[in-house]
């Protein structure tokens, strides 16, 4: 269940939603469709499916590895989407070896291949962002 939701307009193009929530199994379908709600709301139809898969996947590690709960950021900003998930655990993800029949680990290779960057941003609180990064425009997206 979303804890928190907050929505900020920085400037005339750019805007930013954020939503908490905890940390339950149907909490990464609530992140799912936080995100796809807003990028609907803002016309980015084209990036629905990306998105929403790597939110799914960041989402679920948050779960399934931090076990806290977490913070859904979306954020158009300079002419890209930014996707982050932030968590209460210092415990960094590696991303390992993709085997085509492996039934988890993959979550990160497939961020990989879906978004333009992603990283890791450790805090100095114990907890971290994990975040991706998107083109918002529809002809320069893969």
């Amino acid at each position: 269940m979303t804890m928190a939701v907050n929505t900020m307009a920085l400037n005339a193009s750019d805007w930013s939603h954020e939503a908490a929530f905890e940390s339950t199994p149907l909490s990464a379908g609530h992140a799912r469709r936080f995100v796809v709600g807003h990028l609907v709301e803002h016309r980015l139809s084209h990036l629905v499916d990306a998105v929403r898969i790597v939110a799914s996947e960041l989402a679920t590690n948050a779960l399934v590895h931090a076990q806290t709960p977490f913070i859904v950021t979306l954020a158009a900003v300079d002419g890209n989407l930014l996707l982050t998930v932030r968590d209460g655990s210092p415990g960094l993800p590696t991303r390992g070896p993709n085997h085509n029949m492996d039934t988890s680990g993959r979550g990160l290779g497939i961020v990989d291949s879906l978004s333009l960057d992603w990283g890791i941003h450790e805090a100095a609180a114990g907890s971290k962002a994990v975040w991706a990064s998107f083109t918002l425009s529809a002809q320069q997206a893969v």
